[in-house]
């Protein structure tokens, strides 16, 4: 059984001391310490405990919560030794996300969605919260996390109150974690069948069983609005195009014409009724179909001025990225030949070992493989309200590029 938790004083943590020529990156302020990077561990750790990290020479470096078994048995959340993981701590921290957030400008009259804790970012590893208006959705991502997951419930109900708290923890995640999940909603929200919330001033209804991600990718917002303003007096293809945002963004910034494809059914209805719910419906003609085979048909048929291309997570890990940066060449050739002479391709990444750098690369060749020519404009990243810390790279998980598509000269 495991020993209750905070019971232990600051004395008897149990300790990881990392090997040398690995220290550099924790000290530098990276939260991770990888499996490789552990030299031995004292103090019998059993999964979700807290553990001290130190370096060869017993210099401590944080405190973290322990994932035995994973790629990253540690994640740092303090370098106070006075500090443990405890519900002061949650609420000190989820209160100093809101601070930042408020700060941005969220939420605000035209946007009440947005990500209220961005895990590392904000200095709670393992954790991720979205507000959606009045509902809040959480992703436990550790072993730690889902322990305490009804301390985090407690705290986030005593901040905001919300009128339902729904757990949209990843199964994928869970079994590495080898945690159990309890998908759904978790407090309040008893006839809940539909997330209501506003982004840039639309308004959008998301059923509780579309469930990617925490239901919507709030992430793309900077990009969507910026879609938004490139659109008048252009045709645009919204490729994976989910519920729509992208298509809706360039319906009411001008677009002469205006197509989203996504091989889900359920999104595209989703997508045609919040059209419908905006007075967009006539502006957008919505197309269920695999997203190569609608790229092709639309470079035969004389292509768009501006192709977005947003398919979902291709590279869940490193080990994944040598399979996904062939898929994303192909994804860009496709995209490139969809695009009018002198257009652009919006080109994205939503997973951090496929990166700018992968993403420009597969951009080139795929580019090259239908010659043509690729001048990136523009780099786009993921949203302010999804903060990263710099010493964590691998924070930085959304990646985009508009480019204009040009012959080769």
């Amino acid at each position: 059984m495991h020993r209750p938790l905070e019971s232990r004083t600051a004395s008897l943590v149990p300790k990881v001391t990392i090997k040398a020529g690995h220290v550099r990156p924790v000290w530098a302020g990276h939260p991770w310490v990888y499996a490789q990077a552990i030299d031995h561990i004292e103090g019998g750790a059993t999964a979700g405990d807290e553990v001290d990290v130190v370096d060869p020479r017993g210099q401590w470096l944080g405190r973290g919560l322990y994932s035995p078994e994973t790629a990253i048995p540690v994640r740092l959340f303090t370098r106070r030794k006075d500090q443990t993981f405890n519900k002061a701590l949650i609420v000190e921290r989820l209160t100093a996300a809101l601070i930042r957030r408020k700060a941005l400008g969220l939420p605000s009259e035209r946007t009440n969605a947005f990500r209220w804790v961005n895990g590392e970012g904000d200095d709670l590893p393992g954790l991720i919260v979205d507000r959606f208006g009045e509902t809040v959705v959480v992703q436990l991502t550790t072993t730690g996390l889902k322990q305490r997951e009804q301390v985090v419930f407690d705290c986030i109900e005593s901040l905001v109150r919300p009128s339902c708290i729904i757990d949209r923890s990843s199964p994928r995640l869970a079994q590495t974690e080898k945690i159990g999940t309890t998908r759904g909603i978790v407090r309040g929200g008893v006839d809940l069948s539909s997330i209501s919330f506003r982004e840039r001033a639309f308004e959008f209804g998301i059923p509780l069983e579309l469930s990617q991600k925490t239901g919507y990718y709030l992430d793309q917002r900077s990009l969507r609005g910026r879609i938004e303003q490139m659109s008048k007096g252009r045709s645009v293809f919204d490729v994976c195009c989910y519920v729509g945002s992208f298509a809706l963004g360039a319906a009411r910034g001008g677009a002469t014409k205006v197509t989203g494809v996504d091989s889900s059914l359920i999104a595209l209805e989703v997508a045609a009724q919040t059209a419908s719910r905006n007075g967009l419906s006539s502006s957008i003609r919505y197309e269920h179909n695999d997203a190569f085979e609608a790229l092709k048909h639309a470079g035969r048929s004389g292509g768009y001025d501006i192709v977005v291309c947003d398919p979902p997570k291709l590279a869940p890990s490193r080990t994944s990225r040598d399979r996904a940066q062939p898929y994303m060449r192909k994804m860009a050739a496709a995209g490139c030949q969809a695009v009018t002479p002198g257009g652009y391709l919006v080109l994205c990444s939503c997973s951090a070992a496929l990166g700018l750098p992968e993403l420009t690369r597969a951009l080139a060749l795929g580019a090259r493989d239908v010659n043509v020519l690729p001048r990136v404009l523009e780099r786009w990243f993921q949203g302010p309200d999804h903060p990263v810390l710099a010493p964590f790279p691998e924070g930085l998980y959304l990646s985009a590029v508009i480019a204009e598509i040009s012959p080769l000269v």
